[in-house]
């Protein structure tokens, strides 16, 4: 039996009693027509089981129909940058929009309408051939001082979220929390070490920050959590050593709480253990971890839907838009 032919513009068209255009920018939400026209066209495309063709509309409006998304070169594997990506994919998607992934030493595609990038790290050269490609870029999280500023930026509020976390582990009795955090190559990191400090010196606390890689595991956070609990010398309780350890790189808390139960410590009362990337991991754990939940896949959509709106030309240049951050509260910093 011969496959039934797709329905197409045309046949929306003559069954609306419209021209082709009108059915057009009706289906499109163009042009100057009025909501009765809209509604009737729209009836009559669903009754008729009209299907648009993404490729044909892009053509038409004179774009390719695609966006890429740079992810950094340690992102492979880390759960916030894959829930990220598929926001951004599941948003493109709903445009008829594919997503390129660029490879982390590609050059800038040309067959792209713009760019999504996160964490955009400084001396990334493929960062900067984006901001320089002339197309529209969004950042998820600022670009380096010195780059050319992307067409929008969406930036986690990872100050206001870190002093939360630091101030309910206070509020638990800590009175020494140390900080695990990568260098300064990303905003991300300077945001927190910062944060870290400013209320450190608030309330008269000696800083206690230690190096990690941005994409630290679990037995390089198990290693410098045990020099700071004392494997040196010191005795638990000591006023030299923490009484908490905040952890930034994702599903590094995993490596203090084994630090802990190494020095014989008992996480959630004699160490109160916490991460500034919540994920599926942190849950789970025994015990399980106070996180911060960064929405990553919000976070991703929220990057691909302001992409779409400078290509429709419907925001303006330099944006900002903030993206909130949770303290997810678990038992790790929960029986003091």
């Amino acid at each position: 039996m011969p496959r039934a032919r797709p329905v197409t513009l045309l046949d929306v068209a003559r069954a609306a009693g419209v021209s082709r255009t009108t059915a057009s920018a009706a289906l499109g939400g163009s042009g100057r027509l009025s909501e009765e026209t809209r509604a009737h066209v729209a009836a009559v495309a669903a009754r008729l089981g009209y299907r648009a063709n993404p490729v044909a509309r892009h053509l038409r409006r004179g774009r390719i129909g695609a966006i890429g998304l740079h992810l950094p070169s340690h992102a492979t594997g880390l759960a916030y940058y894959m829930e990220f990506a598929f926001g951004v994919v599941e948003r493109a998607q709903r445009e008829g929009l594919s997503v390129t992934l660029l490879a982390p030493k590609a050059t800038a595609p040309a067959q792209v309408d713009g760019f999504v990038v996160v964490d955009p790290l400084r001396g990334d050269p493929l960062v900067g051939a984006l901001l320089g490609s002339g197309l529209p870029v969004v950042s998820g999280e600022q670009v380096a001082p010195g780059e050319p500023a992307p067409a929008a930026v969406v930036q986690a509020d990872h100050e206001r979220g870190l002093r939360a976390l630091l101030d309910h582990l206070a509020a638990r009795g800590a009175r020494r929390p140390a900080l695990l955090a990568p260098d300064e190559r990303s905003a991300w990191a300077l945001a927190l070490r910062s944060a870290y400090d400013a209320w450190c010196h608030e309330r008269c606390v000696p800083p206690r920050v230690r190096d990690v890689p941005f994409s630290a595991t679990a037995d390089e956070v198990r290693a410098v959590s045990a020099e700071l609990l004392g494997a040196r010398g010191g005795a638990a309780g000591s006023p030299d050593l923490p009484d908490a350890i905040v952890c930034a790189p994702d599903g590094s808390a995993l490596g203090a709480i084994a630090a802990a139960a190494d020095a014989g410590l008992t996480v959630g009362d004699d160490l109160l253990v916490a991460a500034c990337v919540d994920s599926a991991a942190m849950a789970l754990a025994g015990p399980p971890v106070t996180a911060l939940d960064l929405r990553p896949r919000e976070f991703g959509a929220r990057c691909a839907t302001s992409l779409l709106a400078i290509l429709a030309g419907e925001r303006p240049a330099a944006a900002t838009l903030r993206q909130p951050v949770d303290l997810v509260v678990r038992a790790s910093t929960g029986t003091r």
